[in-house]
Order: structure tokens, then sequence, then C-alpha cells
């Protein structure tokens, strides 16, 4: 199998991973066998592989910028989500006399567009409008009074991002900054016409007070970390035009396109979860790093965060089973950064930590000084996955590296929006062959929610109801007591 697979401007070079070719068709064997191609078909022919909660997870629909219909049982989806870009066009044409965007959700309604925005502002922040977006995710108030500090009132618009309308941290925050609109002497009808929600529950964000021409919807087949393609993704095409949003999709489109035709042994989602996978088996490795060597994509791995351990941070199977090593820690930041940081551990420790490096061909700013700014960038990258694989053997082992410590690299031709959409799309197609080979659903976060029924009578007991300690366990109960004294 060939070291390097080229598809949507990205160009995928496994070679420090050592693998041979013998392991590469016993690789390939085995996800076929487990049901990743099956999976990918299943997906996009809008069967429930959501299978807890019984729904499609068909977010390519989002961005099909083909004529294909696109259905779930029976039904086409592609009008409703054709109606929902119309209307986001429209709003786009009428941002006269705003300043201001607040964004307010967390998880998957917050940080896809807030990895996509930083990334194109520091791109090209010349194309970018006079709006000025504030995501706000964070119960703590102090991100938001941030926000606010930075916001003018009488020409702010409030984005309300949750899939149920029923998302704590994003209603409180939401009900915060209608206080402040108050308090700025804003009236009823100012509040109201100031409050946008995006949701898969109109019914909810209708009942909070949002007039039912400000909800664009998305839909329960859409899983909260793969909604940035949707209406999740407004703040992107509010700040960069729409136009921009749409080039985002039509990255995304073009790698769905490859994971739907590419061979097995030439596609680029599968190939990167084996090598994983091959690291499991051979290494038994139980974290990975993403090393972007690009500022624009500092958030990348915190993305990659969510759209991995919260699909795959689980220890049963979707038939009842103790599952095999799933997900990794995943972790990382900037190049070359992070090489001051935790590189020492790469090169030296005693675990091995499998890299994706990601490296840009193009220079990403107009300093005249760019091109010698890029060469040592891109010098310090090939030169840390080169050391990792080889290591060195020096007289005094305390400075010896021991190599053999696999990594890929990912080169993205240029950096827009473009290949921005191809580069998520490309990862989220990993996690789903990663589901379809450790037998998981890579759609529910079941383990999430049990903290948050637990926060619900500690709040009622922070706030002075002693009644509510009943249940508590008693080490809890008395740290309540003593902030409570």
């Amino acid at each position: 199998m060939s070291k390097l697979i080229s598809a949507v401007g990205l160009t995928l070079d496994t070679a420090y991973q050592k693998i041979s070719d013998d392991e590469w068709r016993q690789l390939i064997d085995m996800a076929i066998g487990r049901g990743a191609l099956k999976k990918r078909d299943d997906l996009l022919a809008g069967k429930a592989i959501n299978q807890s909660e019984n729904r499609a997870a068909l977010h390519p629909a989002l961005r099909n910028l083909s004529n294909r219909a696109m259905t779930i049982d029976g039904i086409d989806v592609m009008p409703l989500v054709k109606n929902v870009w119309q209307r986001m066009s429209g709003f786009c044409n009428q941002l006269m006399g705003i300043t201001d965007i607040i964004c307010l959700g967390i998880g998957g309604s917050d940080w896809g567009p807030r990895l996509v925005c930083d990334a194109l502002y520091h791109i090209n922040p010349k194309e970018n409008n006079a709006i000025r977006l504030h995501f706000v995710a964070n119960i703590d108030s102090a991100e938001l009074a941030t926000a606010l500090s930075r916001a003018q009132p009488h020409s702010t618009r409030v984005l309300i991002t949750s899939k149920t309308f029923t998302t704590l941290e994003t209603l409180r925050n939401a009900q915060t900054v209608i206080n402040w609109l108050k308090q700025h002497n804003a009236t009823p009808s100012q509040i109201k016409k100031s409050l946008i929600g995006i949701t898969a529950n109109p019914e909810a964000a209708e009942a909070f007070g949002i007039a039912p021409d400000n909800i664009y919807p998305f839909w329960d087949w859409v899983g909260g970390r793969f909604s940035v393609w949707s209406a999740v993704g407004f703040p992107i095409a509010i700040k960069f035009g729409f136009d921009t949003y749409m080039d985002f999709l039509a990255g995304a489109h073009a790698m769905d396109e490859h994971f739907i035709t590419a061979p097995a042994t030439e596609n680029m989602p599968l190939t990167l979860a084996l090598t994983l996978i091959h690291n499991q088996k051979k290494h038994g490795i139980t974290a990975k790093a993403l090393i972007p060597y690009a500022h624009a994509l500092r958030l990348l791995p915190e993305w990659l965060q969510q759209l991995e351990m919260e699909s795959h941070g689980k220890t049963v199977t979707m038939s009842g089973e103790t599952c095999d090593p799933t997900s990794p820690v995943v972790f990382g930041s900037a190049g070359s950064n992070s090489q001051h940081s935790y590189f020492q551990m790469l090169h030296q420790g005693s675990q091995i930590i499998p890299v994706d490096f990601i490296a840009v061909q193009e220079p990403m700013s107009q300093l005249p000084e760019a091109k010698e700014h890029h060469e040592a960038l891109i010098a310090n990258c090939l030169a840390q996955a080169q050391a990792l694989a080889n290591g060195s053997n020096e007289t005094n082992a305390y400075n010896s590296c021991p190599g053999n410590r696999p990594s890929n690299l990912l080169w993205v031709k240029k950096l827009d929006a473009y290949h921005l959409g191809a580069l998520l799309a490309l990862y989220e197609h990993r996690a789903l062959c990663l589901g379809a080979i450790w037998n998981l659903n890579s759609f529910d976060q079941p383990g999430v929610e049990l903290g948050k029924k637990l926060a619900k009578p500690i709040q009622q007991a922070l706030h002075g109801d002693n009644s509510a300690l009943n249940g508590i366990d008693e080490i809890t109960a008395a740290r309540i007591k003593w902030l409570n004294s």
C-alpha cells in the first residue's frame, strides 16, 4: 500500500508508522470484517446508526452540495437543509448596524464554530468585516463578563445555540445577557429582536422567548459534535460571509466524496484510523498527540478531544461486551510552541505516544519575512518527526533518544475555508471508522449525563436548600457545608 494518499488538497504520509505491506493488508481486512465500510454506507443511507437513541447520523447532508437526495425513512432531508441555507444567506445580507455577535453554546455548539472562526481570522484578518464575535461557553461568569464588557448592547445580536434548548450553561448565560440588555434600557421588542435561537427543539426556544422567525433549526439526526456544518456554524457565515461558509461546506463535501468512492487501500479516513489501531496493538498506546504546525489551527486539538474522547471514551460495546482498548487520551497544541512544553516526554518518556503532525505547504501571513518564518516552521515539524522515528544513540545514555516513536504527517495544500472543511471532515470520518472497529456508538455520550444529574441537587444545596443534601454523599455534603459556612 502506498505510504502517500492525496485527496481534496490534503496528503497523508504514513512512512514513519513503519507498517509493512502485510500489516496493512491485515489491518484493512480487519476493518472491513468489523464493518467500517458498512458503517460508512449505513451513515450515508440515513440508517439509525445511533442505536442508543434510535437516530440517524446524517451530518454529511448538511454539506451535500451535489444534487443527490439524502433520505431518512424515505424522506429527502435536503429541502430542509437548503431552506436553512437560504435563511442564513438572507440574514448575512442584512448586517448593517450590527457591531457584535455574542455566541452562546457549549460542547458541540461551541468548539466547531469557535475553531473555524479563530482559524479563518488568523489566516487572513483583512477579509473580516467589522462585526466582533464573542464566544461564551463556560458557566463561569468571568468569560461572559469579558464578552459583555466589549460588546455594544444596542447593536448586539445573541446567538443561543443548544440542540435541546435545555443546556444549563447556555440558558444561564443567555438569561444573564438578557438581564444585561435590560440594564441598558433595551425594550422587550428590542430584546426579542436581538435573540436568535439555533436548535433542534424550536418549541423550547420559542417558550424561552425567541421569535419564531429568529429560530434556525437543525435536527435530531445531527450529533452535537458533528453540527458545525448546520446553522450551528452561523457565526462563520456572519463573520466571513456566506460564500466563505459555503466554501467550508464544499471542502467537507469533497472529503465525503473521497470517503465514499476511494478504495479501502487509498481511503484517507480509514487509513488514518488504522494507524491508531496499529499503534494500540503494537505499542499498547494510551495517548495520542495532535500537533498542528499552524497557529491558525491552535484550537484543533481541543476540537478533536471532544470528537474522539466523547465519542469513544467507553468500555462497553454496543452488544454489551467489554471493549478492547478504545479512545486514547488526546492532547496537543500548536507547533513549534509545543516543542518547548511536552516534547521532552514524547522523545524520552517511558510511554510511546504517536503524533499526527499537520503542516501547511504555503506561508500563512503576508509579512515580507513570511517565507523565512514558514521555512523555519516546516523545518521544525519535519525534524521532530525524524527525531521521534530514528532517535539518537549518544555515548551518554542520558542524552540518547530511543526512537521508534510513530507519527503521521498530514500536509494541507493551503489553509483556507475549503481545506479547513476537508480537514475536519477527514477526522469526523476517521472517528466513524474507529467506532465501527471498536463496535462503539460514536454518536452518544451517556457518561456525560451522570455529572449533570448530580449537579442539580448540589446547586440547590449551595443556594441554601438543606433538604437537597439528602442523597448527596457525605464528602460532597461536607464540602457544601464548608462553602456555605
